[in-house]
């Protein structure tokens, strides 16, 4: 059972961890006696980017935030799953210690369902725009982020504008949309975080590592976590392609994490080593640049 992760067994090469997926949370994890919580508002936003969509969504201010002084800032996919303070990722649980140790920056979150088109009829369910929006290799989400949610979040918080202060975070697709969103946009986003992210061929995601090892390396900082009992089907395998996104990577000389333990595909491990994964995604955060 691992209860938590030195940061030696971040290190190369990729780092096999064994046990029997029964990760669980560490107190990081948890809600500590004296640590100020952050304060969570739910919205639900109606996009011009991807049109006809809405979603829900919930933005995160910490307890030390001071509008007076920029804020780094996390966007997170799947949005409902991490800000749940019982679920499997608990983010604003980890934020709320990592912060108050100063173990991480003070950091605005954004978590973002996908975006559903309601159906014409009121007895039908709405459509799902999630693959079209995390699976797509385009620039299409990262305008979203830049043109739509971004500045409504500036409206009430003072966040940086600069790559190196923003980070973005999903699990399965919203992982590799994670990513699409900091290669596309290095400008934008400089740190990725990706749980069993799905860098197969659902939509054409499987042509990362070898465009990774034939384009000049880019800004970005990337952090990974597999589960070698993850998914094998048409699209392909996650294991593997994950495996392939950490050799990229390490042939391109990227800045990066690849941790690998023996879970499917699920957040069981990516949760419990989420607080770990922060302290290593933001341990290089430079000052903010007004």
């Amino acid at each position: 059972m691992i209860r938590f992760l030195a940061l030696a067994a971040f290190l190369l090469p990729i780092t096999l961890l064994s046990a029997a997926d029964d990760y669980v949370l560490g107190p990081d994890s948890q809600l500590q006696p004296g640590v100020p919580k952050g304060k969570i508002e739910k919205s639900v936003w109606k996009s011009a980017v991807f049109p006809d969509t809405i979603r829900d969504w919930w933005v995160y201010t910490p307890a030390q935030y001071d509008p007076n002084q920029q804020a780094c800032v996390m966007v997170f996919q799947d949005g409902g799953s991490y800000v749940n303070d019982k679920g499997q990722f608990r983010v604003p649980v980890a934020f709320d210690n990592l912060i108050h140790k100063k173990e991480m920056p003070v950091t605005v979150g954004i978590f973002l369902n996908p975006g559903t088109v309601p159906s014409a009829n009121p007895q039908e369910k709405a459509r799902s725009n999630r693959s079209f929006e995390y699976d797509t290799l385009s620039d299409q989400y990262a305008r979203f982020l830049e043109k739509e949610i971004l500045p409504e979040v500036a409206r009430t918080h003072n966040l940086r504008k600069d790559a190196a202060g923003r980070g973005i975070c999903g699990i399965s697709s919203g992982g590799i949309c994670a990513f699409t969103v900091a290669w596309e946009r290095p400008d934008l986003f400089h740190r990725v975080l990706s749980h069993v992210g799905s860098f197969t061929n659902i939509r054409g995601g499987d042509v990362y590592p070898g465009m990774i090892r034939k384009t000049e390396k880019k800004p970005i900082k990337a952090f990974l976590q597999e589960g070698s009992n993850d998914l094998d089907n048409l699209h392909g395998s996650w294991p593997l392609a994950n495996r392939s996104m950490a050799a990229a990577l390490k042939f391109a000389k990227y800045d990066f994490r690849y941790v690998e333990g023996d879970g499917g595909h699920n957040g069981k491990q990516g949760g419990a080593i989420m607080p770990d994964s922060l302290r290593w995604l933001w341990n290089d955060t430079p000052a903010s640049k007004k």
